[in-house]
């Protein structure tokens, strides 16, 4: 996509909603609306670009997002919508985590961007909710960034006052780098993954607002020391807030619906101030 990440060129994003359909014939079909292509603008030629030259693209592509991210955070702002950006690594159960949040949180209206480079699985499971969701499909991209974010608002219209969680793409390096206009991101790691993860992630867990450690059932059968893992997490990130949980028991579930309850309370004309600050 960029000199940036690396991560290829001629990348297109799509912005999909899933809709079900059931036809005379008895059988469900899915089709996919609203669909958008947005071409990058690169020469159709690979050229070696001077160290020089790649730094200064880096900016420029990074100082663009900022500006558009902070479009998008107005936009938010003005319309009381508190948007969480959901990082992780893939397989570290974020879409397993927002259905069950979407059931049980008690926090209404909710709404879901879905990132993944291909097919609609994330946004089907989570419309199966009777959650309000878009698609989009990055095709080679690794993460989304700010005007992929304008164009899934501008679909997915959320009503004020919603909760947006938008999942990005399973990546703990490019999602980092690219402001979408969130209030918070928060990063999702799992006892699976190692302890070492946030020594190996930095500047995810700097960018964070919030470590939700998963899958905490496995701990009795996985080589993870969450003591150690928190400690790595305060030695980049001194302060920030971790909460271990399970998805599959409910453990901790509790702890993050309070701590979703407080970023809505706490919205309000100040937040656009302060998460443009942390951006």
């Amino acid at each position: 996509m960029c000199a940036t990440c690396g991560c290829g060129d001629d990348v297109t994003a799509l912005i999909r909603v899933p809709h079900d359909h059931r036809h005379a014939d008895g059988h469900d079909h899915a089709h996919a609306d609203h669909e958008h292509h947005r071409p990058h603008e690169h020469g159709p030629e690979r050229v070696p670009v001077p160290v020089t030259e790649t730094v200064s693209l880096e900016i420029k592509v990074l100082a663009k997002n900022d500006e558009l991210a902070q479009r998008n955070r107005a936009w938010l702002a003005e319309r009381g919508i508190v948007a969480l950006n959901m990082t992780s690594s893939p397989g570290a159960g974020k879409t397993t985590l927002l259905e069950r949040t979407i059931w049980e949180s008690g926090q209404a209206p909710i709404a879901v961007i879905e990132g993944d480079q291909e097919t609609l699985l994330d946004a089907e499971r989570i419309q199966a909710t009777g959650c309000g969701v878009v698609q989009v499909n990055t095709g080679a991209g690794c993460h989304l960034d700010a005007e992929m974010m304008y164009r899934a608002l501008t679909t997915l219209d959320p009503a004020p006052g919603t909760l947006l969680f938008v999942e990005n793409v399973g990546n703990l390096v490019c999602p980092a780098l690219f402001d979408l206009g969130e209030r918070q991101k928060v990063v999702v790691i799992s006892v699976t993954e190692g302890t070492d993860k946030p020594l190996k992630y930095p500047h995810m867990f700097q960018a964070a607002g919030l470590v939700l450690v998963n899958k905490t059932d496995l701990l009795p059968y996985v080589d993870f020391d969450l003591n150690r893992c928190r400690e790595y997490i305060h030695s980049i990130h001194p302060g920030l807030e971790v909460i271990p949980l399970s998805v599959t028991s409910g453990v901790g579930l509790s702890t993050w619906y309070d701590w979703l309850a407080e970023q809505r309370r706490t919205a309000g004309p100040a937040a656009l101030e302060d998460a443009a600050g942390r951006a």
